[in-house]
Order: C-alpha cells, then sequence, then structure tokens
C-alpha cells in the first residue's frame, strides 16, 4: 500500500517519518472551510476533504493501491476557534489571551483508500505558562507563529506550555497513536 500524505505541513511530514512510514506529498487543493458547527466538525471535514481532494485526483490504478492521509487541525479557547494569525500583531494578541489559560487542540484525520476509510479526530487540553511581553515579542519574531494555528508551535523551543492532558503529537498537528493501528494494518497489505 503507498501512502500520500495530503498536506504540505512539516510536522505533520516529521511525525510520519519518525513512525517509520515512507510516503508522497500531495499537497490538497481543497480549500479550508471556516467554522462549522463545532471544533470537531470543523477538523474532520477540512481533514476529510483534503484527502478526499488528493484521492479524487489519482489515476485508477493508483487509487488501487494507495492510501490518501488528510488531517487539519485547530486550536479553541473559550469556545472560539482560533486558526493561523494574518499578521505579527494578531499572533502577539492570541499569545497575549492565551497566556495563563487553558485551551484546547483538535485534529481531525481522514484515511481513504479504494475499499475503506479511517475518520475521526483528537482533542488535547493545553495550558499555557503565564508569558511575558518580551517572549512573545521574541517568539513572534521568529515568523514561527504566523504558520499554526493558535499562533504557536510547542516544538518550536519556546517556553509557553505548563501542561498538556492528551497526545503532544496531536497538539503538534498529527495524532499518530489513533491512526497508527489503521496505518499498520494497511502498510501488511
Amino acid at each position: 500500500m503507498k501512502f500520500i500524505l495530503a498536506s504540505a505541513s512539516p510536522r505533520r511530514k516529521e511525525i510520519l517519518s519518525e513512525f517509520g512510514y515512507n510516503f508522497d506529498v500531495v499537497n490538497s487543493k481543497f480549500s479550508e472551510k471556516g467554522n462549522y458547527d463545532s471544533p470537531v466538525d470543523t477538523v474532520v471535514e477540512n481533514a476529510k476533504g483534503k484527502a478526499l481532494c488528493v484521492f479524487n485526483a489519482l489515476s485508477e490504478k493508483i487509487k488501487r493501491r494507495s492510501a490518501v492521509i488528510g488531517a487539519d487541525t485547530v486550536v479553541c479557547f473559550n469556545g472560539k476557534i482560533l486558526g493561523k494569525p494574518q499578521s505579527s500583531e494578531e499572533a502577539k494578541a492570541v499569545l497575549s489571551g492565551l497566556s495563563g489559560k487553558e485551551h484546547f487542540v483538535y485534529t481531525g484525520y481522514a484515511i481513504i483508500t479504494e475499499e475503506r476509510s479511517f475518520i475521526g479526530y483528537d482533542k488535547s487540553k493545553v495550558v499555557f505558562n503565564l508569558l511575558s511581553d518580551d517572549l512573545i515579542e521574541e517568539y513572534v519574531a521568529t515568523g514561527s507563529p504566523l504558520d499554526k494555528a493558535g499562533s504557536y508551535g510547542i516544538q518550536d523551543g519556546f517556553d509557553l506550555v505548563n501542561r498538556v492532558e492528551g497526545s503532544i503529537y496531536n497538539v503538534i498537528g498529527f495524532p499518530i497513536e489513533k491512526v497508527k493501528p489503521f496505518l499498520d494494518e494497511l502498510k501488511s497489505k
């Protein structure tokens, strides 16, 4: 079975590689939708849309032996979905708002094959440290927050997070623990 990651996310590529999966990358042309009725609906529908967009573009011959992996991650704070910031100022405001508080990270996943699909999500609770203005300025100056939901990456090496309840891989952007059994089953075919 050939795996195809329907994402250009370097974090998802790193996680899949770390766990020993070989895969091709085909960036999905699916336009992510904003807020569905809930963060769960948002990430699941976006993950499914990304995977199906790539899967449907494959030739019939390739479809028969391929599994397309889609994923989408959002941060939810005080009932509001936080996407990727549009500017450095927005990233600073988001980080200031998250400082010392808890929020939730949802990642939807969809693995599509010709015979069946595996679709779901994971949820992790993240509690931030109290962040100084200097730390926020220094972090945002790296540019890293600008391509991440919620304006941060837990893996970026800054002391942002006090604790995570749930999967850290989910917070990074791909809940490998949830999908690994299905991927391993496909890999063995």
